[in-house]
């Protein structure tokens, strides 16, 4: 089925813009380059020229060959590339393609060519098996970062094509990530041709648009998503968390109860502490109103041994928690690890989400909310304060070129993680 989409009109381009969408033309000076890396910024403007400028370059170059389209996963590239890049090619004359979903194959025409364009993606090691066995012309890889290593070789080995290039953007993540290191570290070697965006690179936006994306973000994600820096992260994770952030019952919202969603975030443990958090979302704020917690080495350090407890008796104690609450039942968004206590709440009746596990874009969103004023957390959730406080990045991990947090008390933002990431829709996450 041909597919239709509402035509795309680029406006004014940038320096930046035209090189991409020019470098390897004939008589370009760039020509000569294997492929282009373009990094930075955020709403910089590098995946709406990128993603168009390797449509144009395959059907002007090939015809019946295979191209590879890569995002983390293939819902984000369908999501974040693909409607514009539509548009774009519904806008110009002489293109028209196939959205082939079920093949996650876009078939596109122009001037008498016909190439294949698949769209994969990245998420984690096992997604280098994906690509085996295709023989490719090229490459495309939106958010390159995020992908992992094995999968960026395997895509990069399959393009054997005489004239095949290669095509990467990214936001930075931190100074030893692998693709700064064995990519744009070597791009000389690679011959590869490196542009660095900035938001100022995108002359649509505007003064206002680039002040609110500014605004959105602090410490190390503002250095890389806005100053466009491969940044370490060190220190605290939330170093912008503090009493700003905070309520009490005299500042909770009065109609909070009645207008909005509720859910309850797990963190699950058994010789590690169990949390559960009580979490309301009115559409535009974030509540956290109330935790429960079950430590038994701290119960041990105070009284006599304490055994762990068992899954039915965490049941028993959400029964609880929940049943203060005048709706009585809500989602319950767990820890994705927690198969046996997942099992134990559907067995019983509850409405349960397995949490999404996406650590660094977790703590992106959370970090986003809390710089924004758009997350709180009551006084009396003294536990999660504490930890939100002592939250930091492992300093060993950052050294091997990895980023994730110290595995210590980490309860309570993991489980607020859980919650506020999965249930979030997409829309409002980037606001």
């Amino acid at each position: 089925m041909k597919v239709k989409s509402a035509p795309f009109k680029f406006s004014a381009l940038s320096e930046k813009q035209v090189i991409v969408l020019s470098w390897w033309m004939p008589d370009a000076r760039e020509r000569h380059f294997d492929g282009i890396i373009a990094d930075g910024a955020i709403r910089s403007g590098k995946t709406v020229s990128m993603s168009f400028s390797f449509v144009l370059w395959a059907m002007l170059n090939f015809s019946g060959q295979n191209f590879i389209m890569a995002g983390k996963t293939v819902g984000s590239f369908r999501r974040n590339v693909l409607p514009t890049l539509k548009a774009i090619l519904s806008g110009r004359g002489g293109f028209s393609f196939e959205d082939r979903r079920s093949d996650n194959l876009l078939l596109v025409s122009y001037r008498g060519h016909v190439n294949s364009f698949y769209i994969f993606g990245g998420k984690d090691e096992r997604s280098q098996d994906l690509v085996q066995g295709i023989t490719a012309a090229g490459a495309f890889f939106d958010e390159v970062a995020l992908m992992p290593e094995s999968f960026v070789n395997q895509a990069t080995g399959r393009c054997s094509v005489d004239g095949s290039k290669l095509w990467f953007n990214c936001n930075p993540e931190g100074p030893m990530h692998w693709f700064k290191r064995e990519w744009i570290d070597k791009r000389d070697e690679k011959n590869l041709l490196f542009l660095h965006f900035t938001m100022d690179d995108n002359l649509s936006l505007s003064d206002a648009i680039k002040a609110r994306y500014k605004s959105m973000y602090s410490g190390v994600f503002y250095s890389r998503y806005i100053k466009g820096l491969w940044a370490v992260a060190e220190g605290l994770i939330y170093p912008m968390f503090g009493e700003s952030n905070m309520y009490d019952d005299a500042s909770r919202p009065i109609a909070l109860d009645a207008t909005a969603v509720r859910y309850i975030a797990v963190d699950y443990g058994t010789t590690n502490p169990c949390v559960f958090l009580d979490i309301r979302d009115d559409g535009q704020d974030i509540w956290v109103d109330g935790e429960w917690r079950w430590d038994s080495k701290s119960e041990q350090a105070q009284r006599l041994p304490v055994p762990n407890k068992t899954d039915s008796e965490y049941a028993d104690a959400m029964r609880e928690f929940m049943t203060e609450d005048p709706q009585k039942q809500c989602m319950i968004v767990v820890d994705p690890s927690a198969k046996s206590f997942i099992t134990e709440l559907r067995n019983r009746g509850f409405y349960v989400k397995e949490g999404d596990n996406d650590v660094l874009d977790g703590i992106r969103l959370v970090a986003s909310l809390f710089t924004r004023h758009r997350l709180h957390v009551h006084r009396r959730c003294e536990g999660l304060i504490k930890e939100l406080h002592s939250y930091v990045w492992d300093e060993k991990a950052g050294e091997r070129g990895e980023e994730k947090p110290v595995k210590m008390l980490d309860h309570g933002p993991d489980g607020l993680r859980y919650g506020i990431f999965t249930t979030l829709p997409d829309w409002r996450k980037s606001l």
